[in-house]
């Protein structure tokens, strides 16, 4: 079977990281803190169901949350149940092998604790209906997970670099909205994991570049001009996400400044030197920020009328 130029050069440049991915695993594993979920969710608040033990169906008095920290709480978690799809996804990039399949599979375990606890929280509090919970996680999760860039290695790279960071603000913003310390505390330490995720991708991008950068600032662009949060198959994201964003907890400006912009910054790619079409993806990242920029102040001028109007019918 013969190989293709593009499998040649992606072979060669995971064989010229794979140090660099050695040395990031090493340091991922001496910080990340063991954890445990059940330690996080207050199960004193729990009760039994309707059903086989007979207990009180749900209602929606039972939940003491906002519909927008319920909606993304729901979208969080929705997001981590597709786990064995982006298992399967990123362990098509990597491989088995070395420290690459080492790394796949530590990334798996953390973020099951994810999904995890936040559905132990979920059911316990009685914040959410379980039965149109599941019936959403069999939805979602049978439509499975399909990355954009398909195997290439360093749009995966790029991606995750971004969606790790991108799910490290949703989750922090979501505590705070939810108006449970219980929950904030929970939604801070997934946060965390998310954060040291996101530097191990980071710092591989950035070794990506020294090695290969025209073909890893190609991959840069292309991602971020087509970036879409991983969970935007659940069924009425879109409605969802609309919330989301009014409320604050991830919307364009968000998303340009807390997510896109440092990564860019600790790349320094509007620094570096680019020669042919690494030069002409910079150009197009530059005028790519600047009209996501403006869309994000358009965004945050729309909301503020929308909420001034609102408070004057209210007073």
């Amino acid at each position: 079977m013969s190989v293709t130029p593009e499998e040649k050069f992606q072979t060669g440049l995971m064989l010229e990281l794979e140090q660099v991915a050695e040395q990031e695993l090493n340091r991922h594993l001496s910080t990340a803190d063991e954890w445990f979920p059940h330690q996080y969710v207050p199960w004193s608040r729990g009760r039994d169901y309707d059903g086989l033990l007979d207990g009180d169906g749900w209602t929606p008095e039972d939940s003491t949350l906002s519909d927008v920290a319920r909606e993304s709480l729901i979208v969080n978690l929705l997001t981590e149940d597709n786990l064995p799809g982006y298992h399967r996804a990123i362990a098509n990039v990597f491989g088995a092998d070395g420290p690459w399949g080492t790394w796949v599979n530590r990334w798996t375990a953390e973020e099951n604790r994810h999904g995890i606890v936040i559905r132990d929280y979920l059911t316990v509090t009685r914040a959410v209906d379980p039965v149109a919970l599941e019936r959403a996680r069999m939805k979602h999760m049978q439509l499975g997970y399909e990355a954009a860039h398909g195997t290439a290695f360093l749009h995966g790279n790029a991606y995750v670099s971004f969606q790790e960071l991108a799910t490290r603000v949703a989750h922090r913003n979501t505590g705070k909205a939810s108006g449970d310390p219980v929950c904030e505390q929970m939604l801070t330490r997934v946060a965390k994991d998310e954060n040291l995720h996101m530097i191990f991708y980071r710092n591989l991008m950035a070794a990506a570049l020294e090695v290969a950068p025209n073909e890893t600032m190609r991959a840069i662009t292309e991602v971020v001009k087509d970036f879409q949060m991983p969970g935007h198959g659940i069924d009425g994201f879109l409605r969802k996400s609309v919330m989301i964003a009014n409320a604050g907890i991830y919307d364009l400006r968000l998303h340009h400044d807390d997510v896109l912009t440092p990564c860019l910054r600790k790349w320094g790619v509007f620094e570096r030197t680019f020669t042919g079409d690494g030069a002409k993806a910079r150009d197009e990242l530059a005028e790519f920020m600047e009209q996501l920029d403006a869309a994000a102040t358009k965004f945050e001028t729309r909301r503020e009328e929308r909420r001034a109007r609102v408070a004057a019918r209210a007073s």
